[in-house]
């Protein structure tokens, strides 16, 4: 952002119009962390939430429309809604994503409104496990495991070495995360939450993961 050399291990803001990412030093992370300034940028915060009581209805997953077992949700600004993506071999696609449906799982799950909009998302790990399984974390997190996903992929499903990166990489995650209160959503979140209108984009893809 400023041509200071920066590490290995830096911070990054978003760009709130077209969701990409930027790689800072430290000042200039520091200048984007106000939520409440109208400004093309915002700092992607390091906060890890883990939901222990995750509640996933009988074929919600399905009304989600997510052709995989895994994908991360955001709340974009600017379009005022909800978007979802999911990993495969060409990288992040988009899925067209119910807004009835979507709003069903909030419903069941209010503490999911804590994730800021356009720098947190709601990692969610399908029901083709035991159960469902949703981590708040940073959206670079969610690129960086698609980005590992994508290098690793083979085959239809993903092949058994993007099983495993994906095993590892949550098994990272559940380390770091800590338990988000119950029933508890942040007024900017609810605010978000209520604003999620329009229509929905369209991606296609091919994966596994359940």
């Amino acid at each position: 952002m400023c041509g200071e050399p920066i590490s290995d291990a830096h911070q990054h803001v978003v760009d709130l119009g077209s969701h990409a990412m930027m790689c800072t030093c430290r000042p200039c992370y520091l200048l984007f962390t106000d939520a409440t300034a109208h400004m093309r940028y915002r700092s992607v915060p390091d906060r890890y939430l883990s939901f222990p009581g995750f509640d996933l209805g009988p074929g919600q997953w399905d009304e989600l429309e997510i052709p995989v077992g895994l994908a991360f949700f955001f709340h974009s600004s600017k379009l005022g809604r909800t978007v979802a993506f999911y990993p495969g071999p060409a990288g992040a696609t988009e899925s067209e994503l119910p807004l009835a449906a979507w709003d069903a799982v909030l419903a069941r799950n209010p503490a999911l409104g804590l994730a800021a909009p356009d720098t947190e998302a709601l990692l969610i790990r399908g029901p083709g496990r035991a159960a469902a399984d949703c981590h708040l974390v940073p959206v670079d997190a969610c690129y960086e495991l698609v980005g590992r996903l994508r290098r690793l992929w083979r085959g239809f499903d993903g092949g058994q070495e993007a099983r495993d990166e994906l095993a590892a990489f949550f098994d990272r995650i559940s380390r770091r995360s800590v338990p988000a209160p119950a029933d508890s959503a942040s007024p900017a979140s609810a605010s978000a939450a209520s604003g999620r209108e329009a229509s929905d984009s369209t991606g296609s893809g091919a994966g596994g993961f359940r």
